[in-house]
């Protein structure tokens, strides 16, 4: 018992130690201090700015944060998908939280470097990863229905491929009407 509070007292005043710099000249531990404190801050501004936190809710909006998905909100909202589901209840997995959140943050990650970069494609497509999780969550839904049934244990077709109208024709992003587009949601500061 006694060498766990050794131990213990020795981590305390390992990582106190750490946090105070010890043995650096005061006007380094400044500089550091100033250079955590700027990154931080720094961080906190580019959260509030990308609207960060909307990413953890299933609110719909949070899809049009990114300017290319305005048509598939669009359409979403007019279908009848919007009155029974909501955006992640078809585009990420349900088997638990943490399979939920884990995609949700990869995806995330991903369409913050393709939308940053740019490199948005003309058509929005699923991607490969994409592809099970929606047919899956399409199978969930239609279960009842035979014709879905049947297709649960296909590969070789999606539902989208003969349901095509999910999300409307599929048009590149500069053919897309502006007039169907929604009003985006406020970014940044208010």
């Amino acid at each position: 018992m006694r060498s766990r509070i050794i131990l213990r007292m020795d981590v305390i005043g390992f990582v106190k130690s750490v946090v105070m710099l010890s043995g650096l000249p005061r006007s380094l531990q400044i500089g550091i201090y100033g250079l955590v404190g700027a990154a931080v801050g720094v961080a906190l501004l580019l959260t509030r700015i990308a609207n960060a936190t909307s990413y953890l809710s299933d609110d719909p909006l949070t899809c049009i944060n990114c300017h290319v998905m305005t048509d598939a909100y669009a359409s979403w909202q007019r279908g009848s998908h919007s009155r029974v589901a909501v955006c992640v209840d078809c585009h990420v997995p349900h088997s638990n939280l943490v399979a939920k959140y884990a995609y949700k943050a990869r995806d995330g990650m991903k369409h913050s470097y393709v939308f940053t970069m740019r490199n948005e494609p003309q058509v929005l497509e699923l991607s490969a990863p994409a592809v099970p999780v929606v047919q899956a969550n399409c199978v969930n839904c239609h279960s009842s229905q035979l014709a879905m049934v049947r297709l649960a244990g296909a590969t070789e077709r999606r539902c989208w491929d003969c349901h095509t109208n999910i999300h409307g024709e599929v048009r590149s992003l500069s053919a897309s009407p502006s007039m169907l587009r929604p009003g985006l949601p406020a970014a940044g500061f208010k």
